[in-house]
């Protein structure tokens, strides 16, 4: 069995890597826009629940996820991109357009995700500021999934999407109709 499913997927294992972790990065995202939404609004302020942990967790393991996205795309056989070709943004010949945007998603997520750890750094006002593009990225991200995934037009991954990013859509309108500010 084990020789079955490694000869089936041999030759396609980077590619179902990279499927793998960029579904699995677009579902942590969502839910990490969901808590610090949750976290920055009135839902939670008042009644004791420090999101802040899952919240860590939930960025940290986005990011994880896109570090292998990109990079397990390296090793596909059928692409043969260049480690430029998955870093770089308009460097990729395959769907330039839409890779790009993955690319710079990423960046993006990559560098505010942890800005956290600088808040102090650079202040509380400026921190929030530039976090706030977290949740641009994070659309820009979805629009990537669905222009260049290979399962945009599949039952489970649309509603995969749906069930992640509609109740996180629904939080930022909800946030920024409430007009509150992040703590």
């Amino acid at each position: 069995m084990t020789n079955l499913l490694a000869s089936a997927t041999g030759p396609h294992l980077f590619w179902i890597t990279s499927r793998a972790a960029g579904t699995a990065a677009l579902f942590l995202s969502s839910l990490g826009v969901c808590v610090g939404l949750l976290m920055s609004g009135r839902f939670t302020r008042g009644r004791g629940a420090d999101l802040r942990p899952l919240h860590e967790a939930l960025s940290l393991a986005t990011i994880g996820a896109l570090v292998v996205h990109g990079l397990s795309l390296v090793g596909d056989k059928y692409l043969h991109p260049s480690l430029v070709d998955v870093v770089v943004p308009f460097a990729g010949s395959y769907k330039t357009g839409w890779t790009s945007l993955g690319i710079i998603v990423a960046w993006a997520l990559i560098l505010l995700g942890p800005s956290y750890y600088l808040r102090r750094a650079i202040g509380q006002k400026r921190w929030v500021k530039l976090h706030r593009f977290t949740a641009v990225a994070w659309i820009a991200g979805i629009i990537h999934a669905l222009g260049e995934g290979t399962d945009a037009g599949s039952a489970w991954f649309v509603l995969l999407i749906a069930s992640t990013t509609l109740p996180a859509l629904l939080l930022l309108t909800l946030r920024n109709f409430q007009g509150s500010v992040a703590k």
